[in-house]
């Protein structure tokens, strides 16, 4: 048989036959290239929305890191069980349009073949993926960082559950296509998760405890030391009780341990917007601030709850703390004591130098 009349036969008949033959004999006139493993030692970043309850299909490689002209493609099969296809189907809400929700997922992910650490996902280029058949929707490209940089798409986990056969009795195939690049080797797996939302994930945080006050105080006279090789010491630190996000007065402060700044913005506000978008970036220093990285600072929740007419705290160089009044308040009741007094101690002058 001829490459072009195996290119010709369909996968549900020849499907791994396809595959090794093409390769082997493309690869005929051209040195062997080391061909990475199977199922490589690739761990994924977890994802805070997403709590993995079965690994349908581990971390498989792609393909080699050597570049070629072609299009490279393979296919996956992985069944589910009963009880997944009972766990899938339970989770299912019909929204309006015939459309269908899942809490309960089929999740698809790639990454670059990298055991170093976890990885976050990232697609291959040129990245076609078919479920059973069907052409799966990619999510749009993100706009570029700078002229003459090539458009990427933002990486992301996918949910194909809308195109997996929900049944215990017949196999899905996943067909991926790739254009490969040079030192680069992807990873592809499939995962049976459960979507999580904002409030859940706010609950989860609140159970890991609050951060003790003594631990904002000692980091707060850390940056109001006076550096002996400075001309200029810090003597107070002034702090908004507003979130940065909302510009409203925060409920939960929380900041990332990974943060160096006093300043917090609120949690429950900071999570639901990485449920829309998720970026997790903090909103003060711009800095990465992972859901596993936040913290509630317990010393903000006692300022919180200690003054609720004040939007902005000034912190001393021993810890404590004052509220800062607005300036116009500070005036209004200068301008209403103060003239009384002078205008009182006038009239008994005038009236001594009379008699």
């Amino acid at each position: 048989l001829s490459v072009c009349c195996l290119n010709k036969i369909h996968f549900s008949d020849l499907s791994m036959t396809y595959l090794c033959y093409t390769k082997t004999s493309m690869n005929l006139q051209q040195p062997t290239p080391l061909i990475p493993p199977v199922h490589p030692d690739v761990q994924m970043k977890s994802l805070p929305f997403y709590d993995v309850l079965d690994v349908l299909i581990k971390p498989s490689s792609l393909g080699a890191s050597t570049a070629q002209r072609y299009h490279q493609e393979k296919y996956f099969i992985f069944a589910l069980t009963p009880q997944q296809v009972r766990e899938v189907c339970i989770s299912r809400d019909f929204l309006p349009g015939g459309r269908r929700d899942y809490m309960v997922q089929i999740q698809l992910r790639f990454c670059l073949s990298e055991t170093s650490c976890p990885q976050e996902d990232n697609y291959p280029n040129s990245l076609c993926i078919k479920v059973n058949g069907k052409l799966f929707p990619l999510p749009g490209y993100a706009p570029p960082p700078k002229n003459g940089v090539e458009q990427k798409r933002p990486g992301r986990p996918l949910n194909i559950t809308s195109l997996v056969r929900l049944s215990s009795a017949v196999p899905n195939q996943i067909a991926v296509t790739w254009a490969p690049e040079i030192g680069k080797t992807y990873s592809m797996s499939v995962y049976l998760v459960r979507q999580l939302t904002s409030p859940l994930l706010l609950q989860r945080l609140r159970m890991k405890g609050i951060r003790n006050p003594d631990h904002s105080r000692a980091l707060i006279k850390e940056k109001l030391t006076a550096d002996p090789d400075s001309e200029i010491a810090t003597t107070s630190l002034r702090v908004s009780l507003m979130c940065p996000l909302g510009k409203m007065r925060l409920t939960v402060p929380c900041r990332a341990v990974t943060c160096s700044h006093l300043q917090c913005f609120d949690a429950a506000l900071y999570l639901q917007m990485n449920e829309k978008k998720p970026t997790w970036i903090c909103p003060v220093c711009d800095k990465k601030a992972a859901y596993e990285s936040l913290i509630i600072d317990g010393l903000f929740l006692e300022i919180l709850n200690d003054c609720s007419d004040v939007d902005e705290i000034k912190f001393q160089e021993d810890g404590t703390w004052c509220p800062m009044r607005p300036k116009k308040e500070a005036v209004k009741v200068t301008s209403q004591s103060v003239p009384k007094i002078e205008k009182h101690h006038l009239t008994l002058f005038v009236k001594m130098t009379v008699n």
